[in-house]
């Protein structure tokens, strides 16, 4: 037990509600370790961190939700509180009531009033009810988070479930895909199956209708690798939204890092995501999670307590100079501190569970900054990071991170150490801007098409490193990015203020959708423009679900709480948009077939050792290398990009990779004659790919030619050595 000093002051003038008998004979003392409830086949270990708590009581509740029991949890070891139960079964719901100083100002917040979810709890029961007992304070108190509220809370909160963490995975194998030939699809349990006519009714919205055969096998025939999928961890509806008739769709609003959402369940059991995990990687798909540890469902001061305020605030959060107040570099009200030892092994355990237990095959972290946020700021070699590549088993799942939060220094954009890649927002910007016909992009362009090598290459990191991206979740769908040019977020209940102002988009003579065909015209073409912009650079490609069939939101940039139709995939778009679905696939069939795409070295410009030739070489339309006061040309928007696959730097050549291509990209409006160049050895140029129907497939152009490319349009062309004729 701890020792009497750490007792301190009164600790909750109430004690907890009234409450069921306290029984001890049966409890024994158990281990501190792991940390939650552990079946082992006999009984249930339970085990919490708290280091400023005095008393633990664990609270045990019937299938009704009725609390039939209380344990004083016997032991105290290294700030650890635990017992063991030998009569403890798989599928016991339990939570805790933690005891100690309520203090505010000291950053104690402990009320026993309260029920708390355990932090590592794998199954959650029930649901958030926004009812006044949720709040550690007495909403309304002229002192406000200062007062205490002696309310029970248990019949409002959600609780855990003790899991048997059994399931039988079979043959299963992990597709263990190499990141240059990663393409990512990033898409949303509920939305992408709630319309899906090809999923029974009752298993729409959750994990297994997720894997559903057909869900799967379209998924793998646009040719992508890997689905990311938004958050899948239990997660609450926002207060103020459910007020507003809306919920929390994205997910970006965590209570419990190692339970699947029970929403996304349509059975009682977190089997269900094992199989759909299971059933994913026999498709050949990995499955990566989008996460979110930097900051919890609890809010600020004012927040609910609802787990971890409630077993040791002070500990789990960063907290401000005046500790009764939370950092918030998240924007959300409160910041988990990764400085503590604690929180840290929080966090490490949960992706281990998840990687180790249930098998998923990297993360993209949410607002990752603040996950290498020390003392003194951003750290690249900050403790998480170091454990993550330390760890056997994080070091080898793929770890994305989204390089940027909200806090002083917060963007890091290149700034994540050796292992991670990071969604690349420059990238993103520059193709909207050069397709949209801004002056003076060529410079930039061509930097973000061979992987941001001012970004990324140092220390050992690869193209890979930069998630390319066009759109994303958060922000305008692929056809609306070419139909509006501001946003539309009306339906979220915030007068249109909500929402990203700098999308760098355009509709092309009427602001959103248009009933004239030569307006819709170019609307189709710069999809095809942007996608092949996306899938041919160099890089890791991440494609959102639904813009393979230009799905629209009607303009909202900020869907996080569209729970409806608004942001649910419609699954006539495919029928609808056939054409464009099929050129997606030709792009990852291309990108598939030629290594040259994809070849995970940052390409140089300079003669390599072995030919003498060039890596890449820059070409103007006149078939001449770029000068210096070429990249400079303001009103300059067309750029050739040679590719010889006889360059190496390693040295190392290999069957197949000695090709040349070429990519044209022109963002402007005429018609622009290109000089296809003379390279050592070719005869002709084969078109491989057009955005503009007017240029065949297989067409052959003489090596020197002409080309005449019609406005905004990107083609690549494959070198046919006179040896192939």
């Amino acid at each position: 037990m701890p020792p009497e000093e750490r007792r301190a002051k009164p600790v909750d003038p109430h004690d907890a509600a009234p409450h069921p008998a306290r029984r001890q004979s049966r409890v024994r003392e158990g281990l501190p370790y792991p940390l939650g409830a552990t079946w082992d086949g006999l009984g249930v270990n339970f085990a919490l961190f708290s280091a400023y708590a005095t008393r633990v009581e664990l609270c045990m509740f019937d299938r009704d939700g009725k609390e039939t029991e209380r344990i004083v949890l016997p032991e105290y070891t290294d700030e650890v509180w635990h017992g063991y139960l030998p009569d403890a079964r798989p599928g016991q719901i339990y939570g805790y009531r933690v005891h100690g100083p309520y203090e505010p100002d000291e950053g104690h917040r402990f009320n026993p009033n309260k029920l708390l979810l355990d932090p590592y709890a794998k199954h959650i029961v029930g649901e958030l009810q926004w009812h006044d007992a949720v709040f550690g304070y007495t909403l309304g108190h002229r002192d406000r988070d200062l007062s205490f509220d002696t309310r029970d809370s248990a019949p409002y909160v959600p609780k855990a479930r003790v899991i048997d963490p059994a399931f039988t995975w079979g043959r299963h194998r992990a597709p263990r895909v190499a990141w240059e030939n990663t393409v990512i699809y990033e898409a949303h349990v509920r939305g992408y199956t709630m319309r899906h006519p090809g999923i029974a009714p009752e298993l729409r919205g959750s994990f297994a209708g997720m894997a559903a055969q057909e869900v799967t096998d379209y998924i793998r025939s646009l040719g992508v690798t890997s689905v990311e999928l938004l958050p899948v961890h239990a997660f609450v509806d926002d207060k103020h939204l459910l007020e507003k008739g809306l919920r929390n769709y994205w997910g970006y609003n965590t209570l419990a890092f190692f339970a699947p959402h029970p929403g996304y369940m349509s059975v009682h059991s977190i089997d269900e995501f094992k199989s759909m995990v299971s059933h994913f990687h026999d498709a050949g798909l990995e499955v990566l999670l989008d996460v979110v540890y930097n900051h919890t469902a609890e809010g600020n001061e004012l927040g609910p307590t609802l787990s971890l305020r409630g077993i040791d605030n002070r500990s789990y959060y960063r907290l401000a100079d005046d500790p009764r107040r939370y950092i918030n570099d998240t924007g959300t009200g409160n910041t988990l501190n990764l400085s503590h030892p604690r929180t840290l092994q929080l966090v490490t355990d949960s992706l281990r569970y998840w990687a180790r237990d249930m098998r998923v095959d990297g993360f993209r972290f949410d607002l990752a900054t603040i996950l290498g946020r020390e003392s003194h700021g951003f750290d690249q070699d900050g403790g998480f990071f170091d454990t993550c590549g330390q760890d056997p088993i994080l070091s080898r799942v793929k770890l994305i991170a989204e390089p940027w939060d909200l806090g002083p220094g917060g963007y890091q954009s290149g700034g994540f150490p050796p292992g991670w890649a990071e969604w690349n927002d420059r990238f993103r910007d520059t193709l909207r801007a050069f397709w949209r016909g801004d002056e003076g992009m060529i410079g930039e362009l061509a930097t973000r098409l061979t992987g941001s090598a001012d970004l990324f290459d140092r220390r050992g990191r690869r193209p890979y490193a930069s998630v390319n991206l066009v759109t994303a979740h958060d922000g305008f769908t692929l056809a609306d990015l070419v139909s509006y040019e501001q946003k539309h977020n009306e339906a979220n209940g915030e007068d249109n203020r909500d929402g990203n102002d700098h999308n760098l988009s355009c509709n092309y003579g009427v602001e959103g959708p248009s009933g004239d065909e030569a307006i819709e015209s170019v609307r189709r073409k710069q999809c095809r423009n942007l996608l092949a912009s996306l899938l041919l650079a160099r890089g890791t490609p991440m494609l959102v679900a639904g813009d393979e069939f230009a799905r629209t939101q009607q303009g909202n940039n900020n869907a996080y709480c569209q729970d409806n139709e608004l942001a649910w995939l419609d699954w006539r778009g495919p029928r609808a948009n056939e054409e464009l679905v099929r050129f997606v696939r030709k792009l990852t069939s291309l990108r598939k077939r030629h290594t040259l795409l994809r070849r995970n070295r940052f390409l140089t410009g300079e003669p390599d050792d072995v030919f003498g030739v060039r890596d890449v070489t820059w070409l103007t339309a006149a078939g001449t290398p770029m000068q210096e006061a070429d990249w400079h040309e303001a009103s300059s928007r067309s750029l050739g990009m040679l590719l010889d696959g006889r360059a190496s730097p390693t040295g190392i050549r290999r069957m197949g990779e000695d090709l040349s291509l070429l990519l044209i990209v022109h963002a402007g409006e005429e018609p622009l004659r290109f000089q296809l160049p003379a390279v050592e050895d070719v005869q002709e140029w084969r078109l491989l790919l057009s955005t503009d129907a007017s240029l065949q497939e297989n067409n052959r152009y003489d090596s020197p030619g002409m080309l005449t490319v019609p406005g905004r349009t990107l083609c690549l062309l494959r070198a046919r050595s006179r040896r192939d004729a």
